[in-house]
């Protein structure tokens, strides 16, 4: 009754937590071990602070940076194989950023590409498509505006003739589809979560939706602060919502076992298990289990066949049960953790904030594979592709 929602499965990845949008990757022989004198094929400065993930199309690396006030944004190309810089692109300027705290960037949010075509997000900065080839802006829009209060990181997504964007501020919340090759709007959906009281801390997010297909019916899953709620991805139109408290939610949704899991930050339920379907309200008729020890604030849990591996932000990984909710092992490896791992090639990957990187065998236990050391830290999520890291 549940599936997926078709991906292109290859060597590209061309949005937030890869093809299939939930970190796993076809890549293979990648390595095992690396150093900053072992196994490191090239590597260059970027200029400017920025969390955004990479995102690869045809044998490009393709990325946004800012300036770490926030008073210029640009995107930037680079070869796979040699690391040689392509495209090299200022955006536009900014007079007066908005804040963003020292853990967050202004350009923390991952683009999205296809054939052709990179759209760039910044919040409300702004968003750009750029011809893939050219290096030349095709539209922009400087005019969507939310106080994100401690800045960005919501990621766009492409589907069909949309690009779909979120807006979790301070003081709006809102989704908004734009038409890919205008930049018009299509539609546009408040979010109508919270009481309009409520103090706005408790408003934010970060989170970036995933389409899926329940039954025959796409839907746009679509996690906030407070409630993780489900969109007809044409019209924007709400279908569901599962009401779970908390604030600040990032992680992008998982779906397997015919359950869709989702986490809060601070507060709420946490991590838990939902059945898709239904009308309204489903909270109480369709959350499976809930979860809340060390989870994660910033970085997404992976889900490999039926255990959930995570790791929370001061340094402890687990693995739950997916079909029911029990722990199966926890481990405490110290350091701090935003990005996000991936699985790829048999193995899982994490990274911490100061450039150590564990490699995991997936097991009903903690198997410690290799642990390897870069002397930059790491707060993107990674990308495999074409036996690379």
């Amino acid at each position: 009754m549940f599936a997926a929602a078709p991906h292109a499965y290859g060597e590209n990845w061309p949005e937030f937590r890869g093809p299939t949008a939930d970190g796993h990757s076809t890549a293979t022989n990648l390595p095992l071990k690396w150093s900053e004198q072992e196994n490191i094929r090239w590597k260059i400065p970027i200029p400017g602070k920025a969390w955004s993930s990479p995102v690869v199309w045809d044998n490009l690396i393709w990325l946004t940076t800012a300036l770490e006030d926030g008073t210029e944004m640009r995107v930037m190309a680079i070869d796979l194989q040699s690391g040689k810089v392509v495209h090299d692109i200022q955006l536009w300027e900014i007079k007066d950023p908005q804040y963003a705290h020292a853990t967050n960037s202004h350009a923390s949010s991952t683009p999205a590409i296809e054939a052709g075509r990179l759209y760039a997000h910044f919040g409300s900065n702004g968003t750009a498509a750029v011809d893939t080839r050219t290096g030349a802006v095709l539209w922009k829009r400087l005019d969507l505006e939310c106080d994100h209060h401690r800045g960005a990181a919501s990621s766009p997504i492409i589907f069909e003739n949309l690009l779909i964007l979120t807006f979790d501020g301070f003081d709006v919340q809102f989704l908004i589809a734009l038409n890919k090759e205008t930049g018009e709007t299509v539609w546009k959906v408040d979010r109508n979560i919270h009481p309009a009281t409520l103090d706005g801390d408790y408003k934010k997010a970060y989170g970036t939706p995933r389409i899926l297909k329940i039954g025959e019916e796409l839907q746009l899953i679509s996690p906030s602060a407070g409630a993780t709620v489900a969109y007809d991805p044409r019209t924007g139109k709400e279908l569901w919502r599962v009401l779970s408290g908390g604030m600040n939610a990032a992680a992008r949704p998982l779906f397997g076992n015919g359950m869709i899991y989702a986490t809060t930050a601070a507060g709420g339920w946490q991590l838990f298990a939902m059945r898709p379907g239904g009308h309204g309200d489903i909270s109480k008729s369709h959350v499976e289990w809930k979860y809340a020890k060390a989870v994660p604030t910033r970085s997404s849990p992976l889900l490999n066949d039926d255990r959930i591996y995570m790791v929370n932000d001061t340094g402890i990984i687990s693995c739950v049960n997916a079909k029911t909710g029990k722990s199966v092992w926890v481990e405490r490896v110290g350091g701090n953790f935003s990005s996000s791992p991936i699985y790829a090639d048999g193995k899982i990957y994490f990274f911490n904030e100061t450039g150590t990187a564990l490699v995991l065998k997936p097991a009903d236990n903690y198997e410690l594979l290799a642990t390897n050391e870069l002397s930059e830290g790491m707060m993107a999520s990674p990308v495999a592709v074409d036996g690379s890291l």
